[in-house]
């Protein structure tokens, strides 16, 4: 198939195209858009990478790790927050691919803390947490997590709940069942979590700085420190002070990395890593598995139609983008003071990779807007630069 597809570039290459699709992506607008996205008092830090056609083209960081502090630079490590759970999906995806575990495995097949109602972790497959098919209430018990309760005993105490449908039934988003990935993987590789993904993920993709933990976080050279504001509070966004609590959930939200490690590892997914990331693999992950509809609300409400079709892979998001419907993949993360993006169309290797230091939503307009130019599309104000922001 990558034969295929690099044939298919070649052939490509000689015939005519028409004007909007040979432009491709506009990187002396893109940095001016971001620049000014970047002078918003919503916004402290923020970088911004872009995969064109396989080659990271573009990657920069605008505003400062802190308020009076040094700049963002493209090595500048931000929590990535949820785009942790598609780590460590792509950890399981990688076992699998080694026969040391199977997607089909039920979750008491191995040493987990893992309850479910009615006994349902005897049914409950890893393709099951992975794609957020428990049956649980959405963010079952996070806060009992951020109360400081241990992750294996709120997980124990899942058993107690009343399920919203039958195991593999609905979409349900989860943070502290998720985490039950962390326990499959330690019992299979005997290794930590943190070491585990080390070894298969960070270390043979050249992620130099990326790390799990706030340890890893707080120990890097250039870091963000992170800002919230109350969305009807008015003034700048107010520095906070990490905390331990995500961090206890590594697979649901324990990796930290620049901007450049988040393209590459961008870049491995979409399947320009075979080595460490192989087409079966990159299939177990970007498979859809359940219609997410009230993902597809919010993005009806923000976008306006721009994707469409939303569904649940592993770890993945799945949407059609554009009239065209075409496939791309991505995932949002948002934990106390940062947030996290990624887009990306597997099938053109190209996608925007974006990190930032606050609670701001405008940040997440960018993937649309270098989606939009890769596909030759109708510029649109999607930062909400130069029009009133839609809320949310």
């Amino acid at each position: 198939m990558r034969l295929l597809r690099a044939l298919l570039v070649c052939l490509a290459a000689t015939l005519p195209l028409p004007a909007a699709l040979a432009q491709g992506i506009d990187y002396k607008r893109l940095d001016e858009r971001v620049s000014r996205l970047a002078r918003n008092d919503e916004i402290v830090g923020l970088a911004v990478a872009v995969i064109d056609n396989g080659q990271i083209s573009f990657a920069k960081g605008y505003g400062v790790t802190e308020r009076g502090g040094s700049p963002v630079t493209d090595q500048t490590v931000f929590r990535w927050a949820s785009l942790s759970k598609g780590v460590a999906a792509s950890e399981v995806a990688i076992l699998a691919d080694r026969q040391q575990l199977s997607l089909t495995d039920t979750i008491s097949k191995y040493k987990t803390s893992l309850r479910l109602p009615g006994g349902a972790e005897q049914r409950a497959t890893l393709e099951d947490i992975l794609s957020h098919r428990l049956g649980l209430v959405p963010n079952a018990y996070d806060t009992r997590l951020e109360d400081g309760w241990d992750p294996a005993k709120i997980r124990r105490s899942l058993a107690t709940l009343k399920p919203l449908c039958p195991v593999s039934d609905c979409h349900t988003y989860q943070n502290v069942a998720y985490d039950t990935v962390s326990e499959i993987v330690e019992d299979v590789t005997r290794s930590t979590y943190a070491d585990a993904v080390r070894h298969s993920i960070f270390e043979p993709l050249g992620m130099v700085t990326a790390s799990i933990g706030r340890a890893g976080l707080q120990a890097s050279p250039s870091w963000a420190r992170p800002y919230t504001k109350r969305s009807r509070t008015p003034g700048p966004p107010q520095e906070k002070t990490v905390n331990d609590d995500y961090y206890r959930v590594p697979a649901a939200g324990g990796v930290n990395g620049s901007i450049l490690d988040l393209a590459r590892y961008a870049r491995a997914q979409m399947g320009l890593a075979p080595s460490v990331l192989s087409p079966d693999a990159l299939e177990m992950l970007q498979t859809p598995r359940v219609y997410t509809s009230g993902e597809q609300r919010r993005m009806s409400a923000f976008y306006r139609g721009t994707v469409r079709d939303a569904r649940y892979g592993l770890g993945w998001r799945i949407y059609k983008y554009g009239d065209a419907g075409t496939r791309v993949i991505g995932h949002r993360g948002a934990v106390e003071g940062y947030r996290s993006y990624i887009l990306f169309d597997p099938d053109r290797d190209t996608g925007v990779v974006i990190l930032w230091n606050s609670s701001s939503r405008r940040p997440n307009g960018i993937g649309f807007e270098v989606m939009d130019m890769a596909y030759g599309l109708p510029p649109q104000d999607w930062m909400e630069i130069d029009t009133p922001p839609t809320g949310g």
